[in-house]
């Protein structure tokens, strides 16, 4: 009998990268949605706010990488082929993750300049965008929550997607994109034919 090929995935990095963003994209929410239990001025407040700005800053620096990746990773088919409408919902849904983890962290930027305070990044100091400018930094910073509040509904209907694509219409949309089991882990589910 001859062993199952395994279904074509993205290669190691492109994986690697979009858990690692999604791990970071989480924790950044954290930070932020935390920060509200404790009061205005307090160290650990202040210090979640930090860590938001850092963690946000670092998916901005990885999402080059990722797009680099991606630029040069070969596409794995989907197999059974999608109607062309889902695959268009797919492309868009994309862009639009695509240009939220560009968007948001430069946006964060741009409100800590505005606002003549320091852009921390994990023991650096970043360079301002812009000049000291509260009322540009308020508007930047609206944009920035609405669209936080958007990145919600993204996310949730990315992962909705992978979920009814593995489950419902049992394509490799999900599998794609999930890290490759060790060869050991793998065998050990198999029947050696010995007694």
């Amino acid at each position: 009998m001859r062993p199952q090929k395994d279904p074509p995935k993205y290669g190691s990095p492109l994986i690697f990268l979009h858990w690692l963003m999604l791990v970071l994209i989480v924790a950044a929410y954290a930070c932020i949605e935390l920060r509200g239990l404790y009061p205005r001025g307090s160290a650990i407040r202040e210090g979640l706010k930090t860590w938001h700005y850092m963690l946000g800053l670092a998916i901005f620096a990885l999402v080059w990488l990722r797009l680099l990746a991606r630029f040069l990773a070969r596409v794995p088919a989907i197999v059974p082929r999608p109607p062309q409408w889902q695959m268009l919902v797919a492309h868009v849904t994309e862009f639009a993750i695509y240009v939220f983890m560009i968007l948001m962290p430069l946006l964060g930027w741009l409100i800590l300049s505005g606002e003549n305070q320091t852009v921390p990044f994990f023991g650096l100091h970043l360079p301002a965008l812009i000049g000291d400018n509260k009322v540009l930094a308020k508007q930047f910073e609206d944009i920035h929550g609405t669209i936080g509040d958007a990145g919600y509904f993204l996310i949730g209907l990315h992962a909705a997607a992978a979920l009814i694509h593995h489950y419902i219409y049992r394509d490799n949309t999900l599998v794609r994109m999930l890290p490759s089991r060790s060869a050991k882990s793998k065998d050990a589910g198999r029947p050696t034919g010995h007694v």
